[in-house]
């Protein structure tokens, strides 16, 4: 259960940097942690006239590698999937621009984090 919980923590807490980092870039969020019955997405936000969908992958240590390197093709192919889903559901194009990005968030033994933004990662 405790394990359960610093996951979940330490998720939201990678979260809310890549929020606030997306932000200062010039990013516009639209959603957080939007759920459907087949998923969640992370982020949803615009820049310039693209809708960017933005998974976030929080890593306290390198032992496991980068939080980018766990986005396998399985999740690449759930993004794409509650993508479409998300453009339904908010009444969108499926024309319009879309990207997919990876923010993968390390923590710092010191507290401070290191931010990795990958745009176009997949």
């Amino acid at each position: 259960m405790r394990t359960v919980d610093h996951r979940r923590q330490l998720g939201q807490l990678g979260e809310q940097a890549a929020a606030r980092y997306l932000i200062a870039n010039g990013y516009h969020l639209l959603e957080r942690n939007w759920r459907c019955r087949l998923g969640e997405i992370d982020l949803v936000a615009t820049r310039e006239d693209q809708i960017i969908f933005i998974e976030v992958r929080t890593r306290a240590g390198s032992r496991f590698g980068s939080g980018a390197e766990s986005v396998d093709h399985r999740k690449q192919a759930k993004l794409r999937q509650l993508a479409l889903v998300y453009l339904r559901e908010k009444g969108l194009s499926q024309e319009v621009k879309l990207r997919f990005d990876v923010v993968s968030i390390q923590l710092l033994e010191d507290g401070r984090y290191e931010i990795d933004h990958i745009r176009h990662a997949f």
